[in-house]
């Protein structure tokens, strides 16, 4: 197993913080694990609420929660949604002797639930799939096939992983979605899934894609409101100002991994991912979560305007303004793009994020960075913001 210090470390702040702790991410990314290590050592308490036996201990759960003391770890917590309110009442407590971690998939139910009835009273920390400062820069070829699942990551074989990731799927489909609540055929899912992937890094047309399924505009954003309430799609924002320019509106779509994105293009190896057409747009999705999870910034958006000129990533750190751009390409030139981009939107300075070795500085607001260098990225964004 790949040890994970820097998720341990926000759980530690969080729970010491909160009375009520949320640790939400897609099902398979480690959750579990992860809370039964942080649990190591401590006074802790542990229920499955996904088994039969834990579930028949929580009959009477305001007075079995109310007893308890130290760290309680309530996993798969959309499967007792009533546990919500219970919990609101115990976290008002006067020097309240518990504290609770409660674990669950990203789902609509655990959002809704804790959003309405424990407002004020939980913190939340997002899990993901392994990223390249735990796998480590050598690994980022496998990362990006593979993805960071951690089963499809540490499989034995490139086989084994996209075997596991065309299981992942179907579970996903025939019973996830319908432990939601959600009544949609897995194969209807499937296949708007699939062509949803089509997309991926680029501006989602809504109409276009209805029209291709048969299925009204209304009916494609509850299908993509259900990929993104459980983490399996990033819809990055596009940022608009007044500079005298016509400028995209319609946000742009990614399949947050890597690998379930290569499962549903079915590419299962290296060779067929460099030979396949999606080979630029697979690398971008990669690069801009690495380089997300690495910054965190507050928001993030992509910016275009319809002359052309473009920006892969944009955000604002301390009040200075920052871009990426995402380049398949080991030695990447600067292209008008950037530069009016860098132009338009008085930016501080851009990377040119490449599968490279090198850093080495191309304009004085361009440096070419290479994504294996992604975790010292805010040490320089640091640096420059303060000048």
């Amino acid at each position: 197993m790949i040890d994970r210090p820097a998720y341990l470390k926000q759980l530690s702040s969080a729970v010491r913080r909160s009375q009520i702790t949320a640790l939400m991410g897609p099902r398979q990314c480690g959750k579990t694990t992860l809370a039964r290590f942080f649990q190591g050592g401590k006074n802790a308490t542990h229920f499955d609420l996904e088994s039969p036996t834990d579930s028949r201990r929580l009959q009477n759960p305001e007075m079995m929660l109310g007893s308890l003391k130290g760290l309680v770890v309530l996993d798969e917590i959309q499967a007792m949604p009533e546990l919500f309110k219970v919990l609101r009442v115990l976290a008002d407590r006067p020097n309240s002797p518990a504290r609770f971690l409660i674990l669950g998939s990203a789902s609509p139910e655990i959002v809704k639930g804790t959003s309405e009835t424990l407002a004020g009273r939980v913190e939340f920390v997002e899990l993901n799939g392994f990223d390249l400062s735990e796998t480590g820069a050598d690994s980022w070829k496998r990362l990006w096939l593979r993805g960071g699942f951690p089963r499809a990551y540490l499989a034995g074989t490139d086989e084994d992983s996209a075997a596991w990731r065309e299981s992942f799927l179907k579970t996903f489909l025939e019973r996830d979605i319908p432990q939601l609540g959600i009544s949609i055929p897995a194969a209807t899912m499937r296949r708007f899934w699939s062509m949803l992937s089509h997309y991926h890094g680029q501006t989602l047309n809504a109409s276009e894609l209805a029209r291709s399924m048969g299925i009204s505009d209304k009916t494609v954003r509850a299908y993509i409101d259900i990929l993104l309430g459980t983490y399996m799609v990033r819809q990055l924002q596009p940022w608009h100002e007044n500079i005298g320019k016509r400028q995209v509106k319609a946000p742009k779509i990614y399949i947050r991994d890597s690998g379930i994105f290569h499962a549903l293009m079915n590419v299962t190896d290296a060779p067929a991912l460099n030979a396949h057409p999606k080979l630029g747009a697979s690398w971008e999705g990669f690069a801009l979560e690495q380089v997300l999870r690495t910054l965190r910034p507050v928001e993030a958006y992509f910016w275009r305007a319809h002359s052309g000129a473009e920006l892969d990533l944009f955000f604002i750190h301390r009040g200075r303004r920052f871009g990426c751009e995402f380049k398949f390409n080991e030695a990447p030139r600067v292209t008008r793009s950037t530069h009016t981009a860098i132009n338009d939107l008085r930016l501080q300075h851009v990377w040119l994020i490449h599968p490279g070795e090198h850093v080495y500085p191309i304009d004085t607001k361009i440096t070419s960075w290479p994504l294996t260098q992604s975790p010292i990225l805010p040490v320089e964004i640091d640096r420059l913001s303060r000048r």
